[in-house]
């Protein structure tokens, strides 16, 4: 008798934690990374694989920041030069075909729920970051921010970071058009 008792207590225990579970809204994830002496943002959900920098072959005529493509893991994805797409300032010269070089960067894939074979070369990953860790900042309109960069947020550092919406960079006209 006493164990039936247990149980049912038990099975109520677990029923009340996952009706609290249900009831909570899921906390926000994202991957930090630094891009040209920048913080953003890129959602779990939204961002794959990470790579090392891999030999990226070139692609004639095609938009400055479209590296070319390299082959990950078996597959061909375009290469995206993140600051150059975004018009950050110009980094120190980089030699991109120096694969060994420690701090030559990464390559971020896109998930494979974008539909999209390409990768983020990004400076330096900065960890995983959580929505409990970071202050939304003041809105500010301004019409030079395109659509794919999100919300501002600054952490206990002080430091700025812009989330990047990678659904919303894949639908982009500009990011499509490759070629010059």
């Amino acid at each position: 008798m006493a164990n039936k008792e247990a149980l049912r207590e038990l099975q109520q225990r677990l029923a009340d934690r996952l009706q609290m579970v249900r009831q909570q809204a899921p906390a926000r994830s994202w991957l930090a990374v630094e891009v040209a002496g920048h913080g953003f943002l890129l959602a779990l959900d939204q961002a794959g694989e990470i790579f090392p920098l891999s030999s990226i072959q070139p692609v004639p005529h095609s938009q400055d920041w479209f590296l070319g493509v390299a082959n990950l893991r078996g597959q061909l994805h375009g290469v995206v030069d993140l600051a150059v797409f975004l018009g950050l300032p110009k980094r120190s010269n980089r030699n991109l075909q120096d694969v060994a070089a420690r701090d030559a960067g990464r390559l971020i894939a896109f998930n494979a729920g974008l539909q999209m074979n390409a990768a983020l070369l990004i400076d330096r990953l900065m960890g995983l970051r959580n929505a409990s860790a970071l202050t939304p900042a003041e809105e500010v309109a301004s019409a030079a921010k395109p659509h794919f960069v999100g919300q501002q947020f600054h952490d206990a550092l002080g430091r700025t970071w812009y989330e990047l919406d990678l659904a919303g960079l894949v639908a982009d006209e500009a990011f499509l058009k490759i070629d010059v």
